[in-house]
C-alpha cells in the first residue's frame, strides 16, 4: 500500500503545483482554472448525469476500433511472418501508410462514412492497426528457429507449429504492440470527436472550450486522462497474467 502511494505521489504533487500556480497568480485563471475548480466541475458533470453517458459513448467507439484492429492486425502480422507471398503483398502497404499521421484521415472518414460513429471507429481502427501488425510480424519473425525445427522433428504439422510454437513465443511482442495501440486509440478518439461528433468526451471538451467554460473543459480532459490511465493499468495486469510463464 505504501509502495503504491509512493509510486503515484508525483500525481498528487502535480495537482498541488497546479493549484498553487493559479492561486498565487503565477498562471492566470483565465487560461487555466485551479485544480479544485476542475474537480468541482467534474463533480457537477457527474451529478447532472452528462459525463458518464458521454464517456461510455467514447469508450464504445475506442473499444470497437481497437478490437477490430487487434483481430485483423495480429492475424495479418503473423501471416506475414509465416507466408512469404502474403508478406510481399502487405509489406509495401505497411511501409507506405505507417508514417502517415492518422489524424490526416479525418476528412476522408467524414467523406466516406459521414458524421456518425462509423467514421470514428474506422479512424481508430486504421490508426491502431499498423502498430499491431508490425509488432505481431516482428514477434513471429523473432521466434528462434531451433524451436520450430524441434517441433517439426517431433512430427508437428505446420499448423501446429504456428499455433503452439510461433504464436505463444510472439505473444510478448504482440501484447506490447496492442498496448501502444491502446494509447493511440485515445488520441485518435479525442481528435476525431473534436471535429466529427455530436457526443463523446472530445465533443464535450471542444464545446466547453468554445463557450469558455474552462473548469468543465479541464474536467473532461482529466476524465480522458483517467480513462487512458486505468485502461493501461488494466492491460498491464492482463499482460502479466498472460505472460506469467515467462517468470
Amino acid at each position: 500500500m505504501v509502495a503504491t502511494a509512493c509510486r503515484y505521489s508525483p500525481l498528487l504533487l502535480l495537482a498541488l503545483m497546479w493549484e498553487a500556480a493559479v492561486r498565487t497568480g503565477l498562471i492566470s485563471d483565465l487560461v487555466l482554472p485551479p485544480f479544485s475548480a476542475a474537480v468541482e466541475g467534474w463533480w457537477d458533470l457527474a451529478v447532472t448525469g452528462d459525463l458518464f453517458p458521454q464517456a461510455f459513448a467514447s469508450l464504445r467507439r475506442a473499444a470497437l476500433g481497437l478490437g477490430l484492429a487487434i483481430a485483423l492486425g495480429t492475424t495479418a502480422g503473423i501471416l506475414m511472418a509465416w507466408n512469404a507471398k502474403i508478406r510481399v503483398f502487405i509489406n509495401p502497404l505497411i511501409q507506405m501508410f505507417y508514417p502517415l499521421p492518422k489524424s490526416a484521415l479525418i476528412p476522408v472518414t467524414i467523406l466516406w462514412f459521414g458524421l456518425g460513429d462509423m467514421s470514428k471507429i474506422v479512424l481508430i481502427f486504421i490508426g491502431c492497426l499498423l502498430p499491431i501488425v508490425v509488432s505481431s510480424f516482428n514477434g513471429a519473425r523473432g521466434v528462434e528457429d531451433v524451436l520450430v525445427w524441434s517441433a517439426r522433428s517431433l512430427g508437428a504439422s505446420r499448423r501446429q507449429v504456428l499455433w503452439q510454437i510461433v504464436v505463444p513465443a510472439a505473444m510478448p511482442e504482440i501484447l506490447t504492440g496492442i498496448r501502444t495501440a491502446l494509447a493511440i486509440s485515445f488520441v485518435l478518439l479525442v481528435s476525431s470527436e473534436f471535429i466529427i461528433a455530436r457526443d463523446g468526451i472530445g465533443f464535450m471538451i471542444a464545446g466547453f472550450g468554445e463557450e469558455g467554460v474552462y473548469d468543465r473543459m479541464f474536467a473532461c480532459i482529466m476524465t480522458v486522462v483517467a480513462m487512458g490511465f486505468f485502461a493501461d493499468r488494466l492491460f498491464q495486469l492482463f499482460m502479466r497474467r498472460v505472460l506469467i510463464w515467462r517468470e
